[in-house]
C-alpha cells in the first residue's frame, strides 16, 4: 500500500481559503484562483487533490460545483471532494462534473444507506469522520454528535467505501501536528484504509504518519493544507519522503 499525500483546496465564496479548528470566522484567503492553485499541486507532482466546498459543508447547497468542474476538467490527475454532500443527486453531480472519489460526512450520520447506494452504484466514496476528541462532528462541524469515530468506521466495513478521511477538529488548521493517539485508535478499530487530516505543520509530522502503525497496520496517506501555503512544508520534499518511505516498498 501507498501512502498519498493530498494536498488541500477548501473553498469559501470561490477563493482558496483555510479555517482554524473549523472556524469560519477564523478564515483566510491564500487564492483567488483554486484552479491555479491546483494545477501548481499538480505539477509538483501531487497524485491526489482533496477539494472541499466549505460554503455547502455548512448550508448542504452546492456552492461551489463550477469551480470544482473547472478544477477536475483541468487537472491531469484525480480529486476527491466533499462538502455537503447528503444525496444521491448532489453526488451524483459531482461525479459528473469530473470528480472522482465523493466525500460523505454529515449523511454518512443522518442517512447511512447514502453510502451503500452509491458505492452499488459503482460510485467511488470516502467516509469523511471529523472528530473532536474522537467524537463526531457534522454540519461544517456546527453540530455534535454521541457517536465514536472508531464507532463509525468499523460500522462502514462492508459499505464499499475506498477510505475513512479522519480529521481532528482542535489540530486542524493548527499546524501543532496530528492527533497520533487518536489515529491509532481508528487504525487499529477498523480494516478500511485510513487517511489523517488535522495538525501536519512540518515534514516531522510527515514521517511521523508514515511511520504510525497499529495491529500491523498504517495509514493510508495524509492531507496537507495550511502547512503547504504557509510554506512549512514543501510539497515536492514531502512527496520524496513518502517515496523513501519503507511502507512504499510493501
Amino acid at each position: 500500500m501507498s501512502f498519498v499525500i493530498y494536498p488541500a483546496i477548501d473553498i469559501v465564496n470561490g477563493k482558496c481559503v483555510r479555517l482554524h479548528q473549523g472556524d469560519y470566522d477564523l478564515e483566510k484567503i491564500y487564492s483567488e484562483d483554486p484552479i491555479s492553485q491546483a494545477l501548481q499541486f499538480a505539477s509538483e507532482g501531487a497524485e491526489w487533490i482533496h477539494v472541499v466546498d466549505l460554503d455547502a459543508a455548512r448550508t448542504g447547497n452546492p456552492e461551489n460545483r463550477e469551480i470544482i468542474s473547472h478544477i477536475a476538467a483541468a487537472l491531469p490527475i484525480p480529486i476527491q471532494t466533499g462538502g455537503g454532500v447528503r444525496s444521491i443527486d448532489s453526488a451524483k453531480a459531482l461525479y459528473d462534473s469530473g470528480v472522482e472519489r465523493v466525500v460523505i460526512g454529515t449523511a454518512a450520520v443522518e442517512n447511512p444507506r447514502l453510502i451503500e447506494d452509491l458505492t452499488r452504484l459503482g460510485h467511488r466514496v470516502a467516509l469523511g469522520l471529523d472528530g473532536r476528541n474522537g467524537i463526531v462532528a457534522t454540519r461544517g462541524w456546527k453540530d455534535n454528535t454521541n457517536l465514536r469515530v472508531t464507532q463509525m468506521a468499523k460500522q462502514f466495513e462492508e459499505s464499499g467505501v475506498d477510505a475513512v478521511i479522519v480529521t481532528e477538529i482542535e489540530r486542524d488548521g493548527t499546524l501543532l501536528g496530528p492527533d497520533t493517539a487518536g489515529l491509532e485508535d481508528v487504525v487499529a478499530s477498523t480494516d478500511l484504509e485510513i487517511i489523517a487530516s488535522g495538525g501536519v505543520g512540518t515534514l516531522n509530522d510527515i514521517n511521523t504518519l508514515l511511520d504510525l502503525e497499529a495491529d500491523g497496520r498504517k495509514l493510508g496517506g495524509v492531507i496537507i493544507g495550511k502547512s503547504l501555503y504557509e510554506k512549512r512544508i514543501d510539497l515536492s520534499s514531502a512527496l520524496q519522503a513518502c517515496q523513501e518511505s519503507p511502507q512504499e516498498k510493501l
